[in-house]
């Protein structure tokens, strides 16, 4: 493996453990040239997944880009890295059960939206806004109203609170 710090050809294996409820193995790495050290995952791969995009373009699957939008939803909310991790994993695993080889960006969406409900009502409306493509206000407003994310009860930590939605064109009264 290739040292990501100076590129050096042979790096050394200093730990390996399972990772991600077996579902990974984790490695600590030192590059002997630099004396960086750094972490690889090591996942089993089912199939080699394409996902078709809107566009009709197919694009090949990449799991750290559907980790980082995982991520960005998830920012600054109280969910554990763990937690991602295990959500991404689980998505993973769903897509390659379809068992095909070419997956609509639709369908990746769908299953992260799913995922996300069940863990933070504020992250799932996030994604929601890129997914869907949110262009106002009231696209959020109806959103929530659609999915009753405006309860105390949704989420991880009880939610954002109640959302106020009448209050936003006080101007037009």
């Amino acid at each position: 493996m290739r040292c990501p710090f100076c590129n050096h050809e042979d790096t050394q294996v200093k730990d390996s453990r399972p990772a991600e409820e077996g579902a990974a193995i984790r490695r600590r790495r030192f590059c002997p040239a630099c004396g960086g050290r750094f972490t690889t995952f090591e996942r089993v791969q089912l199939r080699e997944m394409l996902v078709k995009k809107s566009t009709g373009r197919t694009a090949p699957f990449d799991r750290e880009k559907l980790l980082r939008s995982v991520q960005i939803a998830l920012r600054k909310r109280p969910v554990e890295p763990d937690q991602v991790e295990k959500l991404v994993t689980g998505i993973v695993r769903r897509l390659e059960q379809l068992g095909e080889s070419e997956i609509p960006s639709q369908q990746i969406g769908e299953f992260v939206m799913e995922a996300l409900s069940g863990v933070d009502a504020v992250a799932y409306t996030r994604y929601a806004s890129v997914y869907k493509n949110f262009r106002e206000v009231g696209d959020f407003e109806r959103f929530i109203d659609e999915e009753q994310l405006s309860g105390p009860e949704t989420g991880s930590d009880g939610g954002a609170g109640p959302v106020n939605t009448d209050n936003t064109n006080q101007a037009d009264d």
